[in-house]
């Protein structure tokens, strides 16, 4: 068992590492979560991100995936932004990326400072480490919970009472035994302002999501054509959604990132849809560098670019829609003619 000299030196290595917290449980998730995943998989609410049904039996818990697992380390990084970014959905000429694309990708920002931590921990203890960002079956934000550093809100993110909703997560499995933290209960109470404020009705009830009506999935994972039925409520949104974590009331407790690279870049916060519209493959590439929005690559943002055009109700973005009429994607095609079929005409 690991002492309370070493749980505090690697809490305060995590700190200054530039991590908000970490907080320590035991390497498993409550049958109910493990329960409603699955649950989850079956009613079909995953849509087309097949990766979620992937071998449930391991992600049902992280020592389904490792077996020697026994204790989980589970870091917060806050992404939080500088001032309430909702007054960015007015702008009918200018895209809104969701705050955590704003800036560098997360990925690359925790990885390697989480190693150190790690490497610390094995360092100290000779105990096996594996650290993960995101990027394998595993249910992090019960693990969050186990561990006390915030509770799945009815939008079924994590809220944090120091951090509101602006926390990335990372966590580290490992071998030692290290006394657990207390678990965090839920403070959400009598609120339902997130689920009042969900633009497709995505969060369908307190603490149930269907991510095939959910802006961000349907602007991000979803590669076909966006049905209908959603596109007027997605706005001028091009990338992602923040209205549920922002209108949480815990945020006033949340203060803005302090480190840089996740930190918003002047032009990822209110991006021009006639410029997005005209970005090429070689324009993409350089606009988006380094940031979460590369990887849905340029067909699908031009999608959501015209989208967002054919909301706009503005006659000068007509144009940059007609110039994908005839493009070869015909995804990319069909949402254009669907934007300009929504604008005023421009006599071109």
């Amino acid at each position: 068992m690991a002492t309370p000299s070493l749980r505090e030196e690697l809490r305060a290595r995590a700190l200054r590492l530039g991590f908000a917290d970490l907080r320590i449980a035991p390497a498993e998730i409550a049958p109910a979560r493990s329960l409603a995943y699955r649950r989850f998989v079956d009613e079909g609410r995953a849509g087309t991100m097949d990766w979620l049904a992937r071998a449930p039996e391991r992600r049902a818990s992280p020592r389904g995936m490792w077996p020697e697992a026994r204790t989980a380390l589970v870091l917060g990084m806050n992404y939080g932004p500088k001032a309430d970014p909702l007054p960015g959905l007015a702008r009918r000429t200018a895209g809104y990326v969701s705050v955590y694309a704003r800036g560098r990708d997360y990925h690359e920002v925790m990885k390697g400072r989480l190693k150190e931590v790690a490497g610390l921990l094995h360092r100290r203890t000779g105990a096996e480490v594996k650290v993960f960002v995101d990027t394998a079956p595993l249910l992090e934000k019960p693990l969050a919970q186990r561990a006390g550093l915030g509770w799945q809100g009815k939008h079924t993110n994590l809220v944090s009472r120091r951090h509101g909703s602006w926390l990335f997560l990372g966590t580290i499995l490992t071998t030692a035994e290290i006394e657990a933290d207390p678990a965090e209960g839920d403070h959400c109470g009598g609120c339902r302002r997130c689920v009042a404020a969900c633009p497709t009705g995505a969060i369908t009830r307190p603490y149930a999501l269907d991510p095939r009506r959910c802006i961000a999935y349907l602007t991000i994972e979803h590669e076909g054509a966006i049905p209908e039925e959603f596109r007027e409520a997605i706005g001028n949104r091009v990338y992602g959604c923040d209205d549920c974590l922002a209108v949480c009331p815990w945020n006033k407790f949340a203060h803005a990132a302090t480190e840089v690279r996740l930190q918003a870049r002047e032009e990822a916060e209110a991006p021009p849809l006639a410029e997005l519209a005209a970005l090429d493959e070689a324009g993409f590439a350089a606009r988006f560098r380094g940031t979460p929005v590369r990887r849905i690559g340029l067909k699908r943002l031009r999608r959501n670019v015209l989208i967002a055009i054919g909301n706009s109700g503005e006659r000068a973005l007509a144009g940059a829609a007609r110039a994908h009429l005839g493009d070869p994607d015909p995804v990319v095609a069909e949402a254009a003619g669907w934007a300009v079929g929504r604008l005023p005409g421009d006599g071109g």
